[in-house]
């Protein structure tokens, strides 16, 4: 199982390019099943859980093909498809349960592993299932599996979610693309990965329109055609790399993204004394050694990002006073605090808060990653702390992390993988 060693105590200086959105791309990909006409994508992140949809996408049907142009590729969907999702594809992987949507909307039944993924929260599919029934679809959970169907072709309808949810929200959003009538979505989720979707169904013939800040009016239509589609960039990458110029107190230029999509991620950052220059399509950052502290909790856009929440952790503890982190969106997201305890942070934990002493001096150690953004979070620890800390179970990192060794020394960090 690889592992990553990392030498710290070193600036990072230089340029880091984003990739394209994981969590945008995932249910772009779902919603290709829509369609049969041949539809491209472009900018496409070349990280496991991208890897992971296309061959789910394989299994079920989809001839794709993979472009010489880079993370680049052509799916067709002419003949009809398996609609049946395994568990063996869909355990790794939130995401996969937004292949349900599609499936049904075009044909009107399927069969779906119960997802997998990071443990940082329960995270239940209550909330899309009973969506889609309002829709006309009938289901049960056997052995893992939702079985779903509907006697006839999906019917739009009103729809109030129970609570903001970014999976339930695009599952909806696909299933109702292609229902009969129209569907009003209420009380939706707003992440500029949920807009990427809506711009991505719109381009391949759909015809959904905002009709509130968190309503969205879906007209159901037959068929789709072909297109093609650039891939939005990743603001979590975005917001670690800027974290990354701030823990190692370098000077980091953030290029290939719009800075209006962490906005608030900016605005927190210049409250803690951070230095930041925003261009077109660039973010330019200075890393000072005087953090201030702060009291911030995550919240579903246009608030602090859940996703950033472990690598923020690892800021603040260089700050020279006490900081709360209020965690609201899952109820397990702390489990890298034993592991930043460990290279001598000082945080303490009670419910769904943190509570982070600050003047930390880290130091290496031998480290176990808990999950996706846990695990890059210790890396940033790790690039300031003397000595060579080894971080195992990076198989969570490469589920959403493009070339992150590469890509950090590129500007100047000390990282290997060992196997």
């Amino acid at each position: 199982m690889d592992k990553l060693e990392v030498f710290g105590a070193r600036k990072l200086k230089g340029n880091v390019h984003i990739s394209g959105s994981k969590n945008a791309a995932l249910p772009i990909l779902a919603a290709s099943i829509l369609s049969n006409k041949k539809i491209i994508l472009n900018n496409l992140p070349n990280v496991k859980d991208i890897k992971t949809m296309i061959k789910l996408l394989e299994s079920i049907g989809s001839i794709i093909k993979y472009s010489k142009k880079k993370n680049s590729i052509t799916i067709q969907n002419k003949n009809k498809i398996k609609t049946f999702a395994s568990y063996n594809l869909v355990k790794t992987m939130r995401a996969g349960i937004l292949v349900l949507g599609p499936m049904l909307a075009r044909y009107g039944n399927a069969k779906v592993s119960t997802p997998g993924g990071c443990t940082i929260g329960v995270r239940p599919i209550d909330i899309h299932l009973k969506a889609l029934a309002k829709l006309g679809v009938n289901y049960k959970i056997v052995d893992g599996y939702v079985h779903a169907k509907s006697k006839k072709k999906l019917k739009g309808t009103k729809i109030k979610f129970p609570k903001i949810s970014v999976g339930a929200t695009e599952n909806l959003i696909i299933a109702s693309s292609m229902a009969e009538g129209t569907s009003i979505l209420s009380n939706c989720a707003i992440e500029p990965e949920i807009k990427d979707l809506i711009n991505f169904i719109n381009c391949i013939g759909g015809k959904i329109k905002w009709i509130g800040k968190r309503t969205l009016k879906i007209q159901g239509v037959n068929n789709f055609k072909e297109a093609k589609y650039n891939i939005m960039p990743d603001r979590i990458e975005a917001g670690t790399y800027l974290i990354a110029a701030a823990v190692t107190e370098g000077k980091l230029k953030i290029s290939g993204i719009n800075p209006n999509i962490i906005r608030t991620e900016i605005e927190i950052f210049k409250k803690l004394g951070l230095k930041i220059k925003i261009e077109k399509n660039q973010i330019n950052i200075i890393g000072t050694k005087d953090i201030k502290s702060i009291n911030l909790k995550t919240s579903p856009y246009p608030g602090f990002p859940t996703d950033l929440q472990a690598q923020l952790m690892v800021l603040l503890c260089k700050s020279k006073k006490l900081s709360i982190i209020s965690e609201e969106i899952f109820e397990n997201r702390f489990m890298h605090v034993a592991e930043l305890n460990r290279m001598g942070a000082k945080i303490k934990t009670k419910g769904n808060k943190a509570f982070i002493e600050g003047n930390t001096n880290f130091k290496s150690a031998e480290l176990m990653a808990t999950d996706l953004r846990a695990s890059v979070s210790l890396i940033l620890a790790a690039l300031i702390a003397k000595g060579k800390t080894t971080i195992n179970r990076i198989y969570h990192l490469d589920r959403g992390y493009e070339q992150i060794e590469k890509k950090l020394r590129k500007v100047g960090a000390k990282i290997r993988r060992v196997s």
